[in-house]
């Protein structure tokens, strides 16, 4: 059984800290748990009228703008002088969400891949492909001696059965975590 190839080279989708890389996991296997604890990834706020950025609405500083009819005084664009809501400051699509904890940090792209960046847990997996390089995919898990190297993962807690599809060993002490007994 193959670890894969590393498109990354050691260079990308690593923490250079600790060495260990980021793993990969589709939204589908842990789709209660990411839902309960990520936040959408919106951008940061936007100007309706010009694109260009906005900052939180100062009464002091914007009060003589002018101010959308119908909208809260949430955002000012102080490149035109406009005072706009929340819903018009992040106007398009949710694509991306992410998590960042003091346990976690991680991302999903828009094809609901979650790459898990910091986590107490690590595991062993086989390399993703060159779309994402030098991370390794959870789906693909490797044992410790397979030769594989170890990337962040989620605990047994975020699956609906409560046990991973990966063995999860700590990063902090290197112990294996087993799942909790069902009564």
């Amino acid at each position: 059984m193959s670890i894969g190839i590393d498109y990354g080279r050691g260079q990308t989708n690593i923490d250079h800290k600790t060495g260990i890389r980021y793993g990969v996991i589709h939204s589908s296997e842990v789709v209660q748990a990411w839902a309960d604890s990520s936040e959408p990834d919106t951008g940061p706020p936007t100007c309706p009228k010009c694109g260009n950025e906005a900052v939180e609405y100062d009464g002091d500083k914007h009060s003589e703008y002018e101010v959308d009819k119908h909208a809260y005084e949430d955002f000012a664009c102080e490149d035109c002088k406009f005072v706009f809501d929340g819903s018009e400051a992040y106007p398009g699509d949710v694509e991306n969400f992410y998590l960042e904890d003091e346990e976690y940090s991680a991302w999903s792209d828009s094809y609901g891949d979650i790459f898990v960046m910091r986590s107490p847990y690590y595991t062993y997996a086989q390399f993703c492909g060159p779309c994402a390089p030098g991370a390794l995919h959870l789906s693909n898990p490797k044992g410790p001696d397979s030769g594989a190297e170890r990337c962040y993962c989620f605990d047994h807690s975020w699956f609906d059965n409560g046990k991973a599809p990966y063995r999860v060993f700590e990063v902090d002490g290197n112990e294996e975590v087993f799942p909790e007994e069902k009564e």
